[in-house]
């Protein structure tokens, strides 16, 4: 009941801060274990994907810092978030996603593992990767943009226009064992560039120039 009502409130909030244009909503299960991985622009990004999503079985990777912070403790006991280390190899944190992801529920990840403070993708971390092919599920990217600029906008008394758009999703090759970091690396890496895809220019940072990137880019001009 407490999530219901924290999606409506966050709904309500939102929309009074932003201009929201939500896409591809339809790309997402009803049911079923997936992982959904996006770009991370700022510290409203995971209630933003939080009031999209009609189930009650999703949660997400939230860094420990913010455990200390009473209000936002509270808010992430009521989704079930993992608290995670971002600076270490947190293998308990893995564990509990990997434990909500292989009981069929869905779990939202920042790749970059930290919000970018110019707007534009940071280098990906490869524990979704690892999630991945241990949990066997799919991948949703999710493209995000605007809410980097909401504080910005609100202070001249106007809404941001923020846009969040939901991929297809991403069913990726196994890791091979014998070569672990190269697939690692590649299975990342293809998620990243899926999301990058579907950016804007400024937004792509460091994978604009990426070869899977292109190739991407060129696929969507063909359709």
């Amino acid at each position: 009941m407490l999530r219901k009502v924290l999606r409506v409130i966050i709904q309500v909030i939102f929309h009074l801060l932003a201009r929201i244009e939500a896409t591809g909503i339809d790309n997402l299960p009803a049911q079923g274990a997936a992982i959904l991985a996006t770009n991370h622009l700022g510290r409203l990004d995971a209630a933003l994907v939080f009031m999209q999503l009609d189930r009650q079985d999703v949660t997400g990777l939230v860094a420990e810092k913010y455990e200390k912070r009473i209000l936002f403790r509270w808010l992430i006991s009521i989704v079930g978030g993992i608290w995670i280390d971002r600076q270490a190899a947190d293998l308990g944190a893995l564990r509990k996603a990997l434990a909500h992801l292989r009981q069929g529920g869905m779990l939202g990840i920042a790749p970059e593992g930290t919000r970018s403070n110019t707007g534009a993708m940071m280098l990906a971390k490869p524990g979704i990767a690892y999630l991945v092919d241990k949990a066997k599920v799919p991948v949703i990217p999710i493209a995000i943009t605007g809410t980097e600029k909401i504080w910005q906008e609100l202070a001249r008394l106007r809404r941001s226009r923020v846009t969040i758009h939901f991929g297809e999703p991403l069913n990726l090759p196994p890791i091979d064992h014998h070569n672990r970091n190269e697939s690692m690396q590649r299975n990342t890496d293809e998620i990243v560039c899926q999301i990058a895809a579907m950016l804007p220019p400024a937004y792509r940072g460091v994978y604009a120039n990426h070869p899977r990137l292109q190739e991407l880019l060129a696929l969507g001009s063909s359709k």
